[in-house]
């Protein structure tokens, strides 16, 4: 008796702990009733100890195809769950019943239950009820963490087990490609075309994140032609949302691989662009951009379309933007993102993607911040990383090329380390110093977070002297290191045959160059932001097919869904804060259809910020990796760097 901390007092032993007393009924009683009979008090023997044995749970999909959830303690008023669920949450070992049992917190089968609570979000409160109503799109997700958990308390029913086995096996779902694609389509391409179709058919929304090049627009193509080839009694378009860049390149790899399909381009002037709406019931595929759905959402409020896909999807990862509230407004029965970056900066981009795909999944903004994005990047929490990923797993589909392409050649990457001239250097030290003064005054007249618009406009000036102090220092005629760089290696490839696409995101610098290959007699083609789609087209057709070697292009207006396979060689003029931005411009010529090595060539000035961009760029790719590839780790912004992480910026 005193091992279990009883204390003798005269003939008696008296234990007065309650904790002590869970204890010993636990663990005492087993071992007295060995070696002695013992009797009971009545109010002792209303002293009840509920473990496992007395839970009941159960998971089921129900005739409505919604997801039911029950749970309760066998014996124990349905109106305490919310009391011991909030007494588990504060990590206590037991707790107390009005009654006067003791429910045990330390069950890895209650406490598995009760993180399954929490991150669906169920209020305690809600577990009164007899039954707890959730989205279809849970499934996998709680399957997921009854296994990991080895939660063995929930029972599950037939119709749950078959939506969940439905999604795990996709590979051996029969569904039938279109049959003119049959033998066009790889095998990875055949089992996206598959998860497309599993995903639709359970009614959940997707996002296919192939790395750049690996066909995500065939794959789109092939789901949208079964899909129209199985509805041919009940016709409805589906509507694809792009860049502009991308509206007639939708409409070309339409009509290469299924020129059946009935194709409706939404653009041009507003009266070209009604009279396009008006003719879309008979359409298959209605494409059109982001730019012109903005200016014409209101035409589509009374519009249904079997599916909606974002091309490039990224182009919604600000949901205040009226490209993200515009997109979300579209009505239809399911909705697919199509990007090889789901993630360029922040969680809160791949937010608001799910919020397009299947709002509500992932909470709203504020409560996904403090659940998965604060914890996560602030605090690396591992745990965190990890039911996240269980959350988003199911429903991004991501290859790369490494992995499904053997026959694709290798892309090497390199930096060239160049120094500036020593004009180049006064002027980079004299603007740094004149900068760090600017900004202590900013910080101390506005305070940090209000100066940061300021701070980055001082950034892009340092960026400007690093490849071409002439673009905003009036009359500047020294030289420049990275542009005496950039002729020795431009000339050098092409006396050896070598095609080149050479990126900057500063257009001013994108036209000095081509100055100088004029002065060189070096041909080049041209692309930045104010060059038409059908322009654009012929220029992507002409470099490919043609005899220039050069291709100059703007970053933000080439970096996506161009094919330029005919360059082997990349040269990043200037590194950009964001690493996928860089791979998906590489990417134009890394590629299905690329028959060379890809050689990808940055140019960072010697002691300058693009060093330190490098750097940023390096940890930034972390992020991207830990949540779309599922591993562990940590993530750096620009846009969260604090004032010494800035300040480190102009050292």
């Amino acid at each position: 008796m005193e091992s279990f901390n009883f204390k003798r007092e005269n003939y008696n032993y008296i234990l007065k702990d309650e904790e002590k007393l869970l204890n010993f009924m636990l663990k005492g009683m087993g071992l007295l009733q060995d070696i002695c009979d013992i009797y009971y008090s009545q109010s002792f023997k209303n002293i009840k100890v509920y473990t496992s044995s007395n839970y009941r749970s159960n998971i089921k999909l129900n005739e409505e195809d919604l997801l039911e959830f029950t749970f309760n303690i066998e014996g124990v008023d349905k109106k305490e769950l919310k009391d011991i669920f909030q007494a588990l949450k504060e990590k206590k070992k037991y707790y107390r019943l009005k009654k006067g049992g003791f429910v045990t917190l330390e069950d890895k089968n209650l406490n598995g239950i009760g993180e399954l609570i929490d991150y669906l979000n169920i209020k305690p409160s809600e577990l009164e009820k007899d039954k707890v109503i959730l989205q279809r799109y849970n499934a996998i997700y709680i399957d997921s963490s009854i296994k990991e958990k080895n939660i063995k308390s929930i029972e599950e029913n037939k119709g749950f087990r078959q939506l969940v086995n439905s999604i795990k096996d996709i590979g051996e779902m029969d569904y039938t490609i279109p049959e003119n694609l049959k033998d066009i389509m790889r095998p990875y391409q055949k089992f996206g075309f598959k998860w497309f179709k599993t995903l639709a058919r359970c009614g959940f929304g997707g996002i296919l994140a192939d790395e750049m090049g690996l066909g995500k627009t065939l794959q789109t193509i092939a789901f949208i032609k079964s899909e129209v080839d199985e509805n041919k009694g009940n016709k409805m378009p589906s509507l694809v949302v792009c860049p502009t860049s991308l509206v007639y390149n939708w409409q070309d790899e339409i009509n290469k691989f299924q020129q059946d399909l009935k194709c409706v381009i939404v653009s041009g002037s507003k009266e070209e662009r009604e009279k396009n709406i008006k003719s879309i019931k008979e359409a298959d595929v209605v494409i059109t951009s982001y730019a012109l759905i903005r200016r014409d959402i209101e035409e589509y409020e009374n519009i249904k379309f079997r599916y909606c896909f974002l091309d490039e999807a990224q182009n919604i990862k600000n949901p205040q933007s009226l490209n993200a509230q515009s997109v979300k407004s579209i009505k239809a029965k399911g909705y697919f993102a199509l990007t090889g970056t789901p993630i360029e900066n922040s969680l809160k981009e791949l937010w608001s993607i799910f919020d397009f795909i299947m709002p509500g999944y992932l909470l709203n903004s504020r409560k996904f911040s403090q659940k998965y994005e604060l914890p996560i990047v602030k605090n690396k929490d591992k745990n965190v990383l990890n039911e996240l990923n269980m959350h988003i797993k199911p429903f991004i589909l991501r290859r790369l090329k490494k992995d499904v392409i053997t026959e694709l050649p290798p892309k090497i990457e390199h930096n060239i380390i160049v120094d500036m001239t020593e004009e180049q250097k006064k002027i980079y030290a004299s603007f740094v110093q004149q900068a760090k003064e600017d900004m202590d005054r900013e910080i101390e007249a506005n305070g940090f977070n209000k100066s940061k618009i300021k701070i980055l406009s001082m950034l892009t000036r340092l960026r400007q002297i690093c490849c071409d102090p002439s673009t905003f220092i009036e009359n500047y005629t020294g030289d420049n290191g990275k542009m005496e760089a950039i002729l020795d290696i431009v000339e050098n490839n092409i006396n050896q045959g070598h095609k080149m696409l050479l990126f900057s995101q500063f257009t001013s610098v994108l036209k000095n160059i081509a100055k100088r290959f004029n002065e060189n007699n070096i041909k080049y083609l041209y692309l930045d932001g104010s060059t038409k789609a059908d322009v654009r087209r012929n220029l992507v057709k002409e470099f490919n097919e043609g005899d220039s070697s050069i291709f100059l292009i703007s970053l933000k207006a080439g970096g996506t869904g161009l094919n330029l396979t005919g360059a082997d060689i990349v040269i990043h003029f200037d590194p950009w804060w964001n690493p996928a931005v860089e791979q998906q411009a590489s990417d134009r010529a890394h590629r299905i259809g690329q028959k060379k090595t890809v050689e990808v060539i940055r140019l960072i000035a010697k002691g300058s910020i693009e060093e330190k961009i490098y750097k940023i760029q390096e940890k930034k790719k972390e992020i991207i990796k830990n949540v779309v590839d599922s591993n562990a780790g940590e993530e750096i912004l620009l846009s969260n760097m604090d004032e010494k992480d800035i300040k480190e910026l102009f050292a």
